[in-house]
């Protein structure tokens, strides 16, 4: 009788951590959406195929396959993302978003995983300095809904910047017209400057006096197992030779 109650409680014990197991393996075998600017390269955008694309769509694939779930990269406008994401219309954002103090009020963010500069873009040859920009009376283009576009808007009405801002929905968009005379320059991270500078006639001209920023992945704050497997798998690309691998393909 005493054997029998041993090998009953030791078949409770078995079935129950097969249980648990497979509870933490469906966690993370779910299929989530992160959500995307798309048109944001070299961290996120979509291809001449259709296909998203870019140095964070690698990573974030890298991290779902090692972490045992699926992920599908949703494009969408910029300035609405954090709300799509509360709404749960995504699940998380892995797109070149700068961990800010507002932005941490209504999201939770991953470990910082890149850090950038905010720079002034103008066309080549224009002979303009950051100085020259910002006493200038002319339009300077910024995509809205970034933490460049709050702190421009602030600092000019500070200082007495002579500038207007033009809102764009992507920095590309914002070249666009710095390459055509449209506007004075553009200003933006300096890893999609660097990357138009590469393809286009416009080349970096400095930062403009903005703090540095980190990018990290944002969640919604009640998802804290999504954020600890985030991070998790974060930590283990970043010990990769992979991730020295996306960051020549993309940010050299």
């Amino acid at each position: 009788m005493m054997l029998k109650g041993k090998l009953w409680s030791g078949l409770i014990l078995v079935v129950f951590l097969i249980f648990a197991t497979a509870g933490g393996a469906l966690a993370l075998e779910k299929s989530y959406i992160n959500g995307i600017d798309a048109n944001f390269p070299p961290f996120a955008y979509v291809d001449k195929t259709g296909q998203p694309s870019g140095f964070d769509i690698d990573a974030i694939n890298w991290i779902a396959q090692k972490m045992g779930f699926e992920v599908k990269h949703q494009p969408m406008d910029w300035d609405g993302i954090i709300p799509n994401l509360v709404a749960k219309k995504i699940d998380f954002i892995a797109s070149g978003m700068s961990i800010t103090e507002d932005r941490a009020k209504v999201v939770n963010f991953s470990n910082p995983y890149w850090e950038i500069k905010q720079v002034f873009v103008a066309k080549k040859g224009s002979g303009l300095s950051v100085d020259d920009v910002k006493a200038k009376e002319g339009a300077l283009g910024v995509q809205r809904g970034t933490s460049e576009a709050e702190w421009l808007k602030d600092e000019a009405a500070k200082n007495g910047w002579k500038f207007e801002l033009k809102y764009y929905d992507s920095a590309p968009m914002a070249i666009e017209d710095v390459v055509n005379g449209r506007i004075v320059a553009a200003a933006m991270d300096d890893a999609p400057a660097k990357d138009a500078a590469a393809k286009k006639p416009v080349q970096i001209i400095g930062t403009f006096g903005m703090e540095e920023e980190m990018f990290g992945i944002a969640v919604r704050k009640e998802d804290k197992e999504l954020l600890d497997a985030l991070n998790k798998g974060l930590k283990m690309l970043q010990a990769d030779p992979y991730w020295n691998e996306l960051v020549e393909k993309y940010l050299k």
